[in-house]
C-alpha cells in the first residue's frame, strides 16, 4: 500500500515538473531578447530545472539549489526573461513547505547577492550594479511571495491538524462520557435488582418460614400422637424449605463479589434433573402428574435447562391452583433443532372462557422468548388446559428466525 501511494506521488510530481519546463520554455521562447537569442544551452538549462522538480519532495533542499544554479546560469548567459525562474519558485515553495526554510533563505540570498556581484562584472550593456539589482526586484518579490504562501500553507495544515485532533478528543470524551453512563447505569440496575431481592427476601422469607415452622409443629404433633402423616403436610414442609433456600439463593447471585455471605453454598441446581422430584411432590399434593420423553435426551444449556423446568414447575402450579380435582402430563419432545415441552390437565378449563393473564404467564412467556423460543397456553378443545413452549437449540426460534 506505502509502495503504492509513493508511486502516486513520483507521478504527481513528474507531471507538475513537465508542465513547469513546458510553461518555462515558451515564457523564454516569447520573451522579447535583451542581448543574446536562446539557444541549446539555454533550453537545456530551462528544461533541467524543471524535470528537477521530480524529486522536490524527496529531496527538496538539493532541487532548490539545483533550479537555482540553472536560473544563476541563465541569467550570467544573458537569455531573454525568467523563463528559468519558474521551477525556482516551486522548489522554494515544496522546501518552506517541508520545513527547510533557513537552508532555503540562504540559497536563495546567496544565489541572488552572487547573481547580481556576477551580473555586474559581466554586463557588456553597460549597466550599473543599480540598475542589475532594480531589474531583479521583480522576481525576489516572486521568492518572497512563494515562502508566503508556503508558510500560510504550513499554518494551515496546522490548524487543520489541530483540529482534527481536537475533534478526535471531542469523540473519545463523548465515547469515554457514553460508556461512563452505561456503567452508571448497569451499577444502578444491579443495586436496584439487589434492593428489591433484598425486599423480596425479607418479605417471602419471613412468610414462608412461619408456613415451614407451622407444617413442622402439625408433622411433630401428629407423629407424637401415633398419627400418620398427611402427605401433602410433608410435601408442604418440603416445598417450603426448598422456597426458602432458592431465596437465599438468588439473593446471593444478584449481590456484588464483595457482598457475598461466606459459607453459604451457591444457588441451587434447577433443571430437568429435578423434574422427577418435581412431579412427585406435585403427585403427594393430590394432582397426578406423568411425564413423558421423546426422542434422544441430550445435555441442554444451563440457561435453557433452568428455563424448561421452571415452565413446567410454573405449569403445574397454576394447574394445582386452578384446576380443580385433574391430573396433569409432561411430556418432552427432544428434536435435533429444538426442544418442546407440553404439560396438559383435564381440569375445569373450557374453550369458551379464555383465561386472564397474570404474572406466573407473563412470566413463563417472558423464559421463553428470552431464549428465542414461543410459547402457547389457552384451554385444550376437549376441555382442561394446555401449555405447549419450544426453544431452539441453535440459538433460533423453532420456525428457523434468528
Amino acid at each position: 500500500m506505502s509502495m503504492r501511494l509513493s508511486l502516486r506521488g513520483y507521478a504527481r510530481d513528474a507531471v507538475t515538473a513537465g508542465a513547469v519546463a513546458v510553461i518555462s520554455l515558451i515564457s523564454s521562447v516569447v520573451a522579447v531578447p535583451d542581448r543574446t537569442g536562446l539557444d541549446a544551452l539555454g533550453y537545456l538549462l530551462v528544461l533541467v530545472a524543471g524535470l528537477a522538480l521530480t524529486a522536490r519532495h524527496r529531496f527538496p533542499v538539493v532541487v532548490v539549489a539545483t533550479t537555482l544554479v540553472c536560473l544563476f546560469a541563465y541569467h550570467l548567459r544573458g537569455y531573454p526573461g525568467d523563463g528559468a525562474a519558474a521551477p525556482v519558485l516551486v522548489a522554494i515553495y515544496t522546501a518552506v513547505l517541508a520545513g527547510h526554510r533557513l537552508v532555503t533563505v540562504v540559497l536563495g540570498a546567496g544565489a541572488f547577492a552572487a547573481g547580481t556581484v556576477a551580473l555586474t562584472l559581466t554586463s557588456s550593456g553597460g549597466q550599473s550594479a543599480r540598475q542589475i539589482v532594480e531589474g531583479r526586484f521583480l522576481l525576489v518579490g516572486w521568492v518572497v511571495a512563494a515562502v508566503m504562501a508556503a508558510e500560510m500553507r504550513r499554518q494551515w495544515n496546522s490548524n487543520l491538524s489541530q483540529a482534527e485532533q481536537r475533534a478526535a478528543d471531542a469523540e473519545r470524551r463523548a465515547a469515554d462520557a457514553e460508556r461512563l453512563r452505561e456503567e452508571t447505569a448497569r451499577r444502578r440496575a444491579g443495586e436496584e435488582r439487589l434492593r428489591i431481592a433484598r425486599e423480596l427476601h425479607d418479605s417471602l422469607t419471613h412468610s414462608i418460614s412461619v408456613i415451614k415452622v407451622q407444617a413442622g409443629v402439625a408433622v411433630h404433633l401428629a407423629r407424637k400422637r401415633g398419627e400418620s402423616v398427611p402427605e401433602a403436610l410433608l410435601a408442604i414442609q418440603e416445598a417450603a424449605g426448598d422456597a426458602t433456600r432458592e431465596l437465599r439463593a438468588t439473593l446471593d447471585v444478584l449481590r456484588a463479589p464483595g457482598e457475598a455471605v461466606p459459607g453459604r453454598p451457591g444457588p441451587p441446581v434447577t433443571g430437568l434433573g429435578l423434574l422427577p422430584v418435581l412431579v412427585e411432590r406435585t403427585s403427594s399434593t393430590g394432582l397426578p402428574a406423568t411425564v413423558t420423553v421423546e426422542g434422544e435426551p441430550k445435555e441442554l444449556p444451563p440457561e435453557l435447562d433452568r428455563a424448561v423446568y421452571r415452565v413446567v414447575q410454573e405449569a403445574l402450579t397454576n394447574t394445582a391452583r386452578h384446576a380443580g380435582a385433574a391430573s396433569a402430563w409432561i411430556r418432552l419432545d427432544f428434536r435435533p433443532d429444538a426442544l418442546a415441552v407440553h404439560i396438559d390437565d383435564d381440569g375445569r378449563a373450557t374453550p369458551s372462557v379464555q383465561p386472564e393473564p397474570g404474572t406466573g404467564l407473563t412470566g413463563m412467556r417472558e423464559r421463553v422468548t428470552g431464549l428465542g423460543g414461543r410459547l402457547h397456553a389457552g384451554p385444550r378443545p376437549e376441555g382442561g388446559f394446555t401449555v405447549r413452549a419450544e426453544f431452539p437449540m441453535n440459538g433460533t426460534d423453532p420456525g428457523g428466525t434468528p
